[in-house]
């Protein structure tokens, strides 16, 4: 009989579903309710007449189930007590009824409700069958009854003369100790006769279980007589062992050792296995003390002492992989073949192996390389993320005498590595903290010498292990927060952010092949041409890095998919401008939108940020007043400290440039810079803000395009800053004809001048009155304005005597 011909009327009721539990009709069960969505079922049940869907769900993992995360088979139930309990649970109990399946279920008002029909037994039509089953049943739950102490003689006794199979059947399963899946099948299995067979079946695995069980415990009551509870015990799991067939502790602890032999260990270390073993020898397995003793000769075994895999250092094919995986960067990769040059020509004679840092802002490729580093030498790799780290125990490890002691992470990833020359990645170590735990940078200081890893000691093995053939690579967003101790002992290769042009070769060449290869999209299919590119990078993206870029075109290719199943027609998709607004949105990043080219008071200067460089521009203006100044924008306290030094020095030029004497006594100076919700700092600033405030006072505009960096002093002097690179990136992008850098700086720009706009014009400046000569649109000098007027007017030369008197 099929399931469609026993379906009764359905009912609409609150769906309870349960974790772990499967309810059975004819049985009363307790449930403690906490759940959000089930005390809705329940408080709704309640006002509705006490009838509630009870289900179990598929996953015990699920807090908030779906109408796909609960089985359409459960009961209909009514909800007989409640009480409430702690924490805003309720305790109720729910007597079932009859079998119901779901035909319809939903969330209605933050709980499910369920559309459900009754479901019926098919009864064993041959009479002298269902007697016989009822009899067997009977029998076989006397026989469990016999061997289990947890039914109590009143259940037995209030199903003697039953004989409804269907009510028999539901009973005596609901006091078997059964497992959730096999519960589940009884319920919902509707032919009666397979029901009782599937139950007896059950009963018959059962009663064996405890007849080995009785077995058991008479053995093991035969051989401790007057010994101990806890020797009792163990005896038990010995029994239960030797019941099974497993292998014999002593015969583990030798096979423990011939591994301790076998990997060549270090004398002491292979000292500290027979020490543990012999101590396992005489202890308990199952108790706390050995588990310890076992997780320790485990980690000594499991660690690669002298196992290595042999490099395969090829110059030009380490420069096709570094090649392959990443564009730019030709500092960086010099850096990393001169590293597999000196392995090559030393080969095992290097002993010492630097440990290399690579710093630069986010999404520049920094952990990438250090993968494509363990690829060219064909080494393992492995990557350790110490963002947050803030425990010492994390480098060096747990002492055993602490419960759930670990080894550290460098050990830990020694044992992933299984070789004893892998490449370790350390990534994010600008990003450790330090507390009363102690400091994690600290413990690195041994771990990143090469003088001191070859003898470095966790204290979870308590016994020398060698780090000196790891390649440690550290990476960091800026140094500033790593001690100088941990600067001193690695090489630091900055990786600079990425321009226009090198952002639209990885896009062609990298992030589209791998992005249509991950959606498995044929790159013919989708067509972005490089205009379309060159727009995303400039209006959808502003990073230094490339995750950023990898996101929109992923999107980009999500929504292409998205149109050919809604067009199925359409074989190719062109993005263009137009498109590219429809699928993005309009541009999310501008260009700082300057102020008119010639003002008075309004200069640009160049900043370096963590996504690259920019513009920032100072304004400054003159105020009636009494000498104050007002700095707003943001300033942090070096940049403040700047603009007292560039005013310091237009007072102290001010003689030369043509200014009243007591010129900032009768005014008040404000300085501005916008975008005031971004803070600034730095002292790059400083001829910047001493050029806005020579053009406010000697009212002279500024240039057009012109752009400058570079610290002042209160003598003047322009002394050299850092990031060039990514600021001149940012002067070429705004379309800066001149930029004024300092003359310090001049080796450093020598190093990336090739991949600069050829237009751009660099004037490197070692004095202010340099830098004024250049962005101003007359020279500010009182000298040199007056130079033509001597020629007119001769006679005033006897005016020239009374110069000394003034300087009294």
């Amino acid at each position: 009989m099929e399931e469609s011909d026993k379906l009764v009327p359905r009912k609409i009721l609150p769906v309870l579903p349960l974790k772990n539990v499967v309810a059975l009709p004819r049985s009363i069960k307790p449930v403690l309710v906490g759940r959000e969505i089930s005390v809705r079922a329940v408080e709704t049940a309640h006002k509705a007449g006490g009838e509630v869907f009870v289900a179990a769900q598929k996953r015990d993992d699920v807090e908030l189930p779906t109408p796909d995360d609960i089985f359409t088979h459960g009961i209909r139930a009514r909800i007989i007590q409640t009480a409430p309990a702690p924490n805003g649970t309720m305790k109720i109990l729910v007597e079932g009824i009859v079998r119901a399946m779901s035909c319809n279920m939903a969330m209605a008002d933050g709980f499910l409700v369920a559309e459900i029909t009754d479901l019926e037994s098919a009864p064993v039509e041959n009479g002298s069958e269902d007697k016989a089953l009822c009899k067997e049943l009977h029998r076989a739950f006397e026989e469990y009854f016999g061997l289990e102490d947890r039914t109590t003689p009143d259940t037995l006794e209030s199903l003697k003369g039953v004989t409804d199979l269907d009510y028999l059947t539901d009973t005596i399963a609901a006091h078997l100790d059964l497992g959730f899946d096999q519960l589940q099948m009884l319920l919902e299995m509707l032919d009666l006769r397979d029901r009782t067979i599937k139950l007896l079946a059950f009963l018959y695995e059962e009663v064996e279980v405890l007849q080995a069980d009785k077995s058991v415990r008479r053995r093991v009551q035969s051989q401790i007589e007057k010994h101990q509870k806890d020797y009792y015990l163990n005896e038990q799991m010995r029994a239960i062992q030797k019941e099974l067939g497993r292998d014999d502790h002593q015969k583990d602890l030798e096979d423990l050792k011939g591994k301790a032999r076998k990997c060549k260990m270090s004398d002491e270390a292979l000292e500290r296995v027979d020490a543990e073993c012999k101590r396992l020898e005489q202890m308990q397995p199952t108790s706390p003390e050995a588990a310890v003793s076992r997780n320790y000769v485990d980690t000594l075994v499991a660690l690669p002492w002298h196992k290595r895999t042999r490099d395969s250092v090829g110059i030009s094919k380490a420069e096709k992989i570094l090649d392959s995986s990443h564009a730019g960067m030709k500092k960086a990769k010099e850096r990393i073949i001169e590293f597999l040059a000196a392995r090559k020509f030393a080969g095992d004679k290097l002993e010492k192996a630097h440990i290399l840092c690579f710093t630069g802002a986010p999404g520049v490729g920094k952990t990438s390389l250090g993968k494509s580093v363990a690829k060219a030498l064909g080494r393992e790799f492995v990557r350790i993320s110490l963002g947050g780290v803030r425990d010492e125990a994390e480098i060096r490890g747990h002492r055993r005498t602490y419960i759930g002691a670990l080894p550290g992470r460098i050990i830990q990833a020694m044992r992933k590595a299984k070789v004893v020359n892998p490449v370790i990645l350390l990534d994010e170590v600008d990003k450790m903290a330090m507390d009363f735990r102690g400091d994690p940078a600290s413990a690195l200081l041994e771990v990143l010498d090469p003088e001191q890893n070859k003898h470095f000691v966790d204290h979870f093995l308590e016994v020398e292990y060698d780090l000196s053939k790891v390649l440690f690579i550290t990476t960091a967003n800026m140094l500033d927060n790593v001690p100088g101790p941990l600067i001193d002992r690695m090489d630091v290769v900055s990786l600079s952010g990425y321009n226009d042009d090198e952002k639209l070769h990885i896009a062609c060449k990298f992030l589209l092949p791998k992005l249509f290869k991950e959606y498995c999209l044929k790159s013919v299919k989708v067509k972005i041409p490089e205009t379309v590119l060159k727009k995303i990078i400039e209006s959808y993206t502003k990073e230094a890095g490339v995750r950023q870029l990898e996101r929109v075109l992923a999107q980009i290719i999500r929504k292409a998919i998205k149109f050919f199943l809604e067009n199925k027609t359409r074989k190719v998709v062109n993005v263009d401008d137009k498109l590219l607004e429809k699928w993005l949105g309009f541009p999310k990043f501008r260009k700082e939108t300057l102020s008119a080219p010639g003002q008075v008071g309004i200069v640009t200067g160049l900043a370096w940020t963590e996504v690259g460089g920019d513009i920032l521009e100072v304004e400054a203006t003159v105020l009636e007043g009494k000498g104050g100044l007002t700095l707003t924008g943001q300033l942090g306290e070096v940049m403040q400290e700047s603009v007292q030094a560039a005013l310091s020095y237009v007072r102290s030029r001010a003689k030369e440039l043509g200014l009243k004497k007591n010129f900032y006594s009768e005014s008040d100076i404000h300085i501005h810079l916008p975008e005031g919700a971004v803070p600034k700092d730095g002292p790059s600033a400083g001829i910047t803000m001493a050029a806005a405030l020579v053009s406010i006072f000697a009212k002279i505009p500024i240039k057009k395009n012109v752009a400058m960096t570079g610290e002042v002093t209160l003598r003047g002097r322009v002394l050299p800053v850092g990031g060039l690179k990514e600021k001149l990136l940012a002067a070429i992008r705004y379309g800066m004809d001149t930029v004024i850098v300092p003359k310090e700086n001049e080796i450093d720009i020598k190093e990336f001048v090739d991949e600069l706009d050829e237009s751009l014009k660099l004037i490197y400046v070692d004095h202010v009155d340099e830098v004024l000569e250049h962005v101003l649109a007359e020279s500010p000098f009182a000298s040199k304005k007056k130079a033509p007027a001597k020629k007119k007017a001769p006679a005033k030369k006897p005016v020239a005597k009374k110069k000394p008197a003034k300087s009294n």
